[in-house]
């Protein structure tokens, strides 16, 4: 099969041939539909992040059901799923407490000695990228790295569930449990702070403030449901945050990945509010806090992929869209074949494109 190489961080991916695997116990073969090309990519690709090579990045992917594995409890062939990187065992004290997005058991990974489910052609073993290696024809994954969904669902929109959607609309539903009336402000207008811009409007926020340079973005933020735009660069910012709300937003929603912003995100808080730091900070950065703040009852929270549960949060959010309240559309910039997909990862440095989506023949 077609799949997309980094061979080193800073090099452009390599289309070529690989090999994969027959499915094992648990395992799932899944046809490719579409992927989405996210900024998280783009970190272990510009090697801000660490990771091991050759690998075949991707990890917001949607597909069909080929082959199951034995055991597989919950999958058949010619399902229609969304996978998800961080797949959970369902039995460890993560899963068990209800924050499946936390697990890192290891059985959920081929033992030691297993073949790899992916290889070159001659034979070299590629290391699985974020337990998906998205960014190929075919997927070979953990049943639990994928959930089950309607068949009415366009997979190239479901794709965009996956990871953007579920970590912006999961820090509105689960991580802030933001109530009517209430305001957020989100700092970063790309797929995950428009996600978490249209679960606001759903959630029914009082006051949705969406921050951005990109005047673009701010245009889109508006359309999923934003009351407010400010420019990032503005001097004034917080000072207008604070007029704007009388006092601060009740939760900071944070979708950048850089000291700064989140710093912003506290800063902008009223008394007692919540930030949730959504972004990907790189190793060796620090997020500087004035000590008497914390004295304002103010409170910090991370969050990966938005605290979702998979089994039940993916299902729902496929509703709302059939349902015409989750608006997925927009936040397709471009549809893309494989080969473009270094041309896609260009657009993520400049910053001015929301995603783009690979769409698999």
């Amino acid at each position: 099969m077609k799949a997309a190489i980094l061979y080193a961080p800073n090099t452009e991916l390599v289309i070529d041939d690989v090999a994969i695997s027959d499915p094992g116990p648990r395992e799932v073969l899944i046809r490719t539909v579409a992927c989405g090309v996210c900024r998280s990519d783009l970190h272990f690709v510009d090697g801000a992040f660490p990771h091991p090579m050759p690998t075949v990045p991707g990890h917001e992917a949607a597909g069909i059901v080929e082959a199951v594995g034995s055991d597989v409890a919950h999958l058949k062939v010619g399902d229609h799923v969304i996978t998800f990187f961080t797949v959970f065992c369902g039995a460890c004290e993560m899963c068990v407490t209800g924050r499946p997005s936390l697990c890192v058991d290891p059985s959920t990974r081929r033992p030691k000695g297993a073949p790899p489910r992916l290889s070159l052609r001659d034979g070299t073993p590629l290391a699985p990228f974020l337990n998906l290696s998205a960014f190929a024809e075919m997927m070979l994954v953990h049943e639990n790295a994928c959930v089950a969904i309607s068949k009415e669902m366009p997979l190239d929109r479901a794709a965009l569930l996956g990871c953007a959607v579920i970590t912006g609309a999961g820090s509105i539903f689960n991580d802030s449990q933001l109530r009517p009336g209430e305001s957020v402000a989100v700092i970063g207008c790309g797929g995950i702070g428009l996600a978490a811009i249209n679960a606001a409007k759903i959630a029914g926020a009082g006051q949705i403030i969406a921050i951005d340079p990109v005047a673009d973005k701010r245009a889109l933020a508006e359309k999923l449901g934003a009351t407010h735009t400010l420019d990032s660069n503005d001097a004034d910012l917080a000072k207008k945050v604070f007029g704007m709300t009388g006092g601060g937003v009740h939760y900071a929603i944070e979708a950048v990945g850089r000291p700064n912003t989140a710093e912003l995100a506290w800063t902008i808080l009223r008394r007692g509010g919540t930030a949730t730091i959504l972004g990907m900070i790189a190793p060796g950065n620090d997020v500087k806090i004035a000590g008497p703040t914390f004295l304002t009852g103010k409170k910090l929270q991370g969050s990966l992929l938005g605290s979702t549960r998979f089994p039940i949060d993916l299902p729902r959010l496929v509703q709302m869209y059939l349902d015409g309240k989750l608006d997925l559309d927009t936040m397709v910039a471009e549809r893309i074949k494989l080969e473009d997909v270094n041309h896609a990862l260009a657009n993520l440095r400049t910053g001015d494109t929301v995603r783009s989506v690979i769409e698999f023949s």
